[in-house]
């Protein structure tokens, strides 16, 4: 059956009636909790570390080209970061970045990888109210290792009926995701900070997209948003997505 760009889903008779949400997907990083901050705060450690070796070098557009070009090679996630730290100090010093550079740089990365979980406001309300009466699934990309931690220590994986890690975010994955954990995308809604991997990627697949904006933000993963679409909706934070998708499924 066709499905309509209004949301609605077109009977043999020729009748619509709406598509009523049943999956809801999160975005875990920047949405449910604090991430890039350590990020932004380990790059600052960084540019002293390399300062010496620096000579009026942009040390910070050093490593977002180290970021981009290693993004297919290591993926998304803290280690891969890292990596792209070691990569920054060999290309800034010449390649010969001193061995206790390194080890600081290695230490760093470690750090972030024990850091505590904190909750952005209204996640664990906003997931209470939901999860008796919506179908929750959790989708990150990242390291499956530090990614499942973080879920462990937030104490939030209780409210998701599954949990996707996955190391890319697009269409098709959407498609999958919300094929195997309820009708399809068409009855789901993706939430998330990122425009350019949960929200635009998402409503390609045919779902909705709410986005929540983070004061902070990642350069790589920058997009226009979709203002004119029917399926989009921004919100100030996450207190305000129940009457969002009440006002939806009416």
């Amino acid at each position: 059956m066709p499905v309509l760009a209004s949301g609605y889903r077109e009977r043999a008779k020729g009748t619509a009636v709406p598509e009523k949400l049943v999956t809801i997907g999160f975005d875990a990083d920047d949405t449910l909790w604090e991430n890039l901050r350590f990020y932004n705060e380990t790059e600052a450690r960084l540019l002293e570390l390399l300062s010496p070796f620096a000579e009026g070098r942009d040390i910070s557009a050093e490593l977002l080209e180290a970021e981009r070009k290693n993004l297919n090679f290591y993926g998304y996630g803290i280690k891969g970061f890292t990596l792209s730290m070691i990569d920054t100090a060999l290309t800034v010093t010449g390649g010969n970045v001193p061995t206790d550079v390194i080890s600081a740089i290695l230490s760093n990365g470690r750090e972030m990888l024990a850091h505590p979980i904190e909750a952005l406001p209204y996640v664990k309300e906003t997931l209470e109210e939901l999860a008796n009466d919506y179908r929750l699934v959790l989708i990150t990309k990242g390291d499956l290792f530090d990614q499942e931690r973080k879920i462990a220590q937030s104490g939030l994986g209780d409210f998701f009926t599954a949990v996707e890690i996955v190391s890319k975010k697009s269409a098709s994955i959407y498609m999958r995701v919300f094929a195997m954990h309820g009708p399809g995308p068409g009855h789901a809604m993706m939430v998330g900070n990122s425009m350019k991997s949960d929200i635009i990627p998402a409503m390609e697949a045919g779902s909705w997209g709410v986005h929540v904006p983070h004061a902070l933000s990642w350069e790589l993963d920058h997009a226009d948003a979709p203002d004119d679409a029917p399926r989009y909706r921004s919100i100030p934070h996450l207190g305000d997505l129940v009457k969002v998708i009440d006002e939806i499924n009416q």
